[in-house]
């Protein structure tokens, strides 16, 4: 087998978006990224009611009755499916599902699939482990001081150190990861921050929410957190199309890239809390006056309960950029 060995970003590219890739793909991942990790938002429908309430709640800030909604990373279009569902009467939804693989059979057909955000729009941007999936370059300390890139090998994932990390991504490392120490490693996000940019100015105006696994400068983890996942089980990250290849995002970093605008960042607990998802148990003399609804409510705790654990879900971190409108 011929060796081939290049940088994660240009790597992971292909084997995540590339013709076959793990993402465009139907024979890989024909149930989508579903197949193979499990987000919020097969977790519970309760994540798509909050989003739906967030989505009314935007709607009503801005003084619109027809709303955009775009989801970012759609997948098969389960959140949006579970968010039209949820939609408060009277409130009109203009959906959008942007995604890289194809349109899934038997969509709702009011859903407007598309590979980028539409630009001009007023509503709610969400990008649901979105950004943890856009591809970035993987550095690492040699026994010099020296921050120099990773590169891969595209067969098997093995490793080896390329050349030192120079302009724009260095400057990247300096201001969001500082590398020291021989071994050290770090996830270069501004491939992310670009993103994110993009993302939030296609928005007219209303609020970008991006969910993901996240770190914040002062916290970082020393040896990065590129990791693979198939069929629900973490795996070696190898770049040849068989695996989701994925890394927590630097969301401090992407706040900081937006130029219009505020910016807050919280956590899934919190954040959910805020919008009426609480793991509280239901009191137990309900079950003696009405058993069912007690049931019901109990079932609906241990929802939320994944949703908002720690060490879980949980700890999921919310960026919250809100244009042209106060946060609220």
């Amino acid at each position: 087998m011929t060796e081939e060995w290049q940088g994660w970003r240009e790597a992971a590219e292909t084997a995540l978006y590339g013709d076959g890739g793990f993402y465009r793909s139907p024979v890989r991942s024909p149930d989508g990224p579903a197949g193979h990790f499990r987000t919020s938002v097969h977790a519970s429908p309760l994540f798509a009611r909050a989003v739906a309430g967030l989505l009314a709640r935007t709607a009503a800030e801005l003084g619109i009755g027809t709303v955009a909604l775009v989801d970012v990373g759609a997948g098969r279009g389960e959140l949006l499916t579970g968010v039209l569902a949820a939609t408060p009467e009277g409130l009109e939804v203009v959906p959008y599902g942007v995604e890289v693989a194809a349109r899934p059979p038997g969509l709702d057909p009011r859903i407007v699939w598309c590979t980028e955000p539409p630009r001009g729009v007023s509503g709610l941007l969400f990008a649901n482990e979105w950004l943890d999936n856009v591809p970035v370059d993987v550095a690492e300390v040699d026994g010099e001081g020296v921050a120099r890139y990773v590169q891969v090998r595209i067969p098997d994932g093995g490793e080896r150190l390329g050349p030192p990390v120079t302009g724009a991504d260095a400057a990247w490392l300096e201001r969001w990861w500082p590398l020291s120490v021989p071994g050290e490693r770090a996830e270069i996000g501004r491939p992310r921050d670009l993103a994110w940019a993009r993302a939030v100015g296609s928005l007219e105006a209303g609020l970008a929410v991006a969910v993901d696994y996240a770190h914040v400068r002062g916290a970082r983890p020393p040896f990065g957190t590129l990791t693979g996942f198939r069929g629900g089980r973490e795996v070696l990250p190898v770049p040849d199309g068989s695996c989701d290849l994925t890394a927590h995002v630097a969301l401090d970093a992407c706040a900081a890239a937006v130029d219009r605008g505020a910016a807050e960042l919280t956590g899934q607990r919190a954040a959910l809390g805020r919008l009426g998802v609480s793991g509280e148990r239901p009191p137990l003399s309900l079950a003696a006056t009405d058993p069912a609804a007690y049931v019901t409510a109990l079932a609906a705790a241990g929802e939320a309960a994944e949703l908002t654990a720690r060490g879980g879900l949980g700890d999921f971190g919310w960026l919250l950029h809100r244009v042209g409108a106060e946060l609220r």
